[in-house]
């Protein structure tokens, strides 16, 4: 239960600073406790999405910061923004398959992603269930690699 709750912990602070690698600390704690594999994955999961949550929620108000407005009034900027609305309104398809694309990969990076998606009022639930859906895959990849991995030296 401990590692359960340490994992869901290092999820959220990865997902809020990249440079923590959840792959790794994932990886680690089932090669501790291979039974609880898909508890960890879980874990992994929502803390990830918790984090990414906020991203998401700062994507929504970025605006509000005086620094970045005056970014976006720059016409390179502005455009680049107008270009991702195109893309993005009216095709929710596409929309999702970015985002599920992005969270199962890492690219375009996530927390990217998860800040434009909030930036173009990308609904919620689509949000959610295309991050939940690409992350819990992810880490479920990393599960099964490291413990095929690890059958290999035992």
């Amino acid at each position: 239960m401990v590692l359960f709750w340490s994992v869901l912990g290092a999820s959220i602070g990865s997902a809020l600073l990249p440079l923590i690698n959840i792959e790794a600390i994932l990886a680690v704690a089932v090669s501790q406790a291979p039974s609880h594999a898909w508890g960890l994955v879980v874990a992994a999961t929502i803390g990830q999405m918790l984090g990414k949550i906020l991203w998401y929620w700062g994507g929504m108000h970025i605006e509000r910061a005086p620094w970045v407005n005056r970014q976006l009034q720059k016409p390179r900027a502005k455009a680049a923004l107008d270009k991702w609305h195109q893309r993005a309104e009216g095709r929710p398809w596409f929309t999702a398959g970015l985002l599920f694309v992005s969270a199962f990969t890492g690219f375009p990076p996530y927390a990217v992603t998860a800040v434009l998606a909030g930036m173009l009022r990308v609904p919620m639930w689509i949000f959610l269930i295309t991050g939940t859906l690409g992350r819990g895959l992810r880490f479920w990849v990393v599960v099964y690699g490291a413990s095929s991995i690890l059958g290999l030296f035992s």
